[in-house]
């Protein structure tokens, strides 16, 4: 069962986002809901041991909500879901201030909580954004980590020559 149509699964925007209206909104219209999951990330004041002031995160619209959406189809494909919701912000953005919100909706718990994981491993290597951090030592543009490969691997993902 996906959302109500009113709701979107996935946003790509300057604004930040209320994690407690976008939880009512995800199970507002679904008694099947017996758990939701969320996972919000932000911008840390740090990097690698280099301070970090100001991060950018860019995409290309169309495309990176499209991306999104197929993973979020892949998701259900996977898990015993009801519903799920993906935020992304784009722009600059200073530490402490919230990135991306992922929420997933499922009867019982186990099944939200590894959705809502699988989503935020694709989301960290496939979806296409480009982060730049600026420091102290200026501007530089941010790679994917092996780490991050390594944990999308685990669901039976394997990539290639990750560029980002």
């Amino acid at each position: 069962m996906n959302p109500p149509a009113a709701t979107p699964r996935v946003t790509v925007q300057t604004e930040d986002f209320d994690l407690s209206a976008e939880t009512l909104a995800l199970r507002a219209a679904d008694g099947g809901v017996g758990a939701v999951v969320s996972f919000v990330g932000t911008v840390r004041d740090g990097a690698d041991g280099t301070p970090v002031s100001l991060m950018e995160l860019e995409h290309y619209p169309g495309m990176t909500e499209a991306s999104i959406e197929a993973m979020i189809d892949e998701a259900f494909r996977r898990f015993d879901l009801r519903g799920a919701r993906v935020i992304h912000r784009v722009g600059p953005l200073r530490p402490r201030e919230q990135i991306v919100l992922v929420l997933v909706s499922a009867r019982h718990r186990g099944q939200a909580f590894q959705a809502c994981e699988f989503l935020m491993d694709y989301l960290k290597t496939q979806a296409p954004f480009w982060k730049k951090e600026h420091g102290p030592d200026g501007a530089r543009w941010v790679d994917a980590r092996i780490a991050d490969d390594e944990a999308l691997a685990r669901w039976g993902i394997h990539v290639e020559g990750n560029g980002r």
